[in-house]
Formats: C-alpha cells, structure tokens, sequence
C-alpha cells in the first residue's frame, strides 16, 4: 500500500517486545557496538516480495526508515528460492549493507542465513529462524498459534450461527506443510474452532505453496472428491489460501451462504467487501506488513546507532475484522 504516512506507521505499531531470558550478546544479532551516525544502509530480502502482505511489509520499512533519517531500505523478491536467498544475501553483505531484515523461503535454511551474514545484525521477519545450534535469530512479526486460534475461533462461532451438521460440512485447510509458523497456525485454527463449534468436523488438509493459484487449483481436486459436501467452512495460513479456496468453491457452484471463509491477513478478503459483493468470504485476522517492516527497521536502526541490543521478540497485534468494520479497524485495499 502506498503513500502510508510515518504517522499511520506509528499507530500500526503496537508491538511487545518479549524477553528471553537471554543475555544482550545472545540477542543482538551480530556483533556491532553501534557506533554509526551516518547514512545507514538495510537490506530487506523477502518471500515472494509480490504477495499484497510483504509489498505493505517493504512499505512500511521505508516509511520508519524516512522518520527515522538518513536510512536506505533495498529491497529484494526472493520468490520461493531458497537457492537465491542465499545467493542474494551474500551479495547484500558484499554491498557492506549495515543490517538484514529476512523473510526466508524455508526456514531450513535459517543457518546459513545467519552464517552468511556474519557480524552484520539481523532479524528474521514473519518466519522464524535459528542457527545450526538452534539459537533462534531475533525476531519481528506476528505470534502463530494465537493467530490461528482466533481465526479458528471465529470460524467456530460462524458455523454455529449458521446451524449447519458436521454430518454434511467439512473444513478446508490451505496452507503450506513445511513451514513452522503454517503449522502453528493450523493447530491454532483446529483447537479454536473445535472449542467455539463444540462439534467434530472433518477437516481437509490442503498442501498449498500459499498462493491464490495454487490454493484454487488443489481446492477444485478436493471439490471433485467430497461430492455429498453441503457446506464449507474454509481456513488457510494467509489470505491467499484461504481466498483461493473460497474461490474455487464458488466456481464450483457453491453459493456464498454455504461457505464461511475467515482469511489471515484481511488484505485480500477485503476485495469483495469493498465492491459490496456478496462472498463467502465472512471474515479474517488482520494483520498489518507495515507493522512488522518498520518493526524490524526500528530494531536494525537502534542496534546500529545506538548499540541498543535486538528484541529477540517483536509481536504485532491483530484484529479481528468483516465487511461491516475492516475500514475503520485501517484495513487498506490495494
């Protein structure tokens, strides 16, 4: 989303940092005392750089980096990669760039990462990341399981209020399986649903590349395989999946009234609210990339001037939206 003010940024930026119980070297992400005053230059690597989330997450890095004075973000579209992370890390730290915010491919590569760059701080934005000891890097973004449990809670009480049968319903879950926070927030959606149901629905489990075209595509395969289905309750590990999925049901001759959709992240469930079209698309978690980017710039920013040591826990807050208030709670439609 373009044009956010530095002052919308700053009131996105509700965010705790969580103690670890570690020692400020052990949190630091590097070994730099901080010491610069000049021109600071931060290299912002991302997953698939184009998805809505991650362009509002490079946008909100620059709007903190321009309050802050004198920082350069460069950012860089890892795709999904993992080859080119580590390729194009070693050219930012060959750049002499002062800081790393990262959003890996697969957190599998986590320690070469963080071998990579050496003494230069990092912070690992969105997917969490651990050396080859398991000390996880400092870390900015949003807290998984929480996620999920309010978007499964909400599907919960959806599904109640709308009086359906577990005999003739069935959830679909889209998300990617190898990677941790998907995971987190899969368990997350599954216990809160169950608890605000009260019924036993079978659930789907739908491998995705956490694309809107991938989501739709294996979405249509679990259509064709659970003829007798009546009603869908749909969940993902972001927007795109979830999306996806409601799209392919409604492709699939499914009226939006047999469909209650909840998205992660509110950035692509909003498109049908703001056309005031009708969905079954019901409601999503939103949550703001321009929290976390100036989250992590904020972080990088202090550690390089001031010494100030990395939170190994910045955790955004999130807000439970519908078409009814995604405006008002600063949800933006691009």
């Amino acid at each position: 989303m373009t044009g956010t003010s530095a002052a919308a940024v700053a009131a996105a930026l509700a965010l705790t940092g969580c103690s670890s119980g570690q020692t400020s070297t052990d949190s630091s992400g590097g070994t730099s005392t901080g010491s610069k005053s000049g021109q600071i230059t931060i290299a912002y690597l991302q997953k698939q750089g184009d998805q809505q989330y991650f362009i509002d997450e490079a946008n909100g890095a620059k709007a903190a980096a321009a309050k802050l004075g004198k920082v350069k973000i460069v950012t860089v579209n890892l795709g999904t990669d993992s080859n080119k992370a580590i390729s194009d890390i070693g050219t930012e730290v060959g750049q002499k760039v002062d800081g790393i915010a990262v959003v890996v491919p697969d957190q599998k590569i986590g320690p070469q990462i963080i071998q990579a760059a050496g003494n230069i701080p990092l912070v690992s934005s969105d997917d969490p990341i651990s050396d080859g000891s398991g000390k996880p890097a400092p870390f900015a973004g949003f807290d998984s399981v929480k996620m999920g449990t309010e978007v499964g809670t909400k599907a919960g009480e959806l599904f109640k209020a709308a009086g359906w049968k577990a005999a003739d319903t069935r959830v679909i879950a889209a998300y990617q399986e190898g990677l941790s926070d998907c995971q987190q927030r899969e368990q997350g959606e599954e216990k809160g649903f169950a608890a605000a149901s009260g019924a036993k629905v079978p659930i789907v489990k739908v491998g995705t590349d956490n694309s809107v075209v991938d989501a739709q595509n294996k979405t249509g395969a679990v259509i064709t395989a659970n003829q007798n289905v009546k009603h869908w309750v749909v969940w993902g590990c972001n927007d795109e999946n979830e999306t996806g999925a409601v799209t392919a049901l409604q492709n699939g001759d499914f009226a939006p009234a047999d469909i209650i959709g909840v998205g992660l992240g509110a950035y692509l469930t909003c498109k049908d609210w703001t056309a005031k079209k009708e969905s079954g698309n019901k409601a999503a978690l939103f949550i703001d990339g321009h929290a976390v980017g100036a989250a992590a710039v904020n972080a990088l920013v202090a550690k390089i001037r001031n010494g100030t040591p990395l939170p190994p826990q910045s955790i955004a807050k999130t807000a439970l939206v519908d078409a009814s208030n995604y405006a008002k709670a600063g949800v933006q439609c691009t």
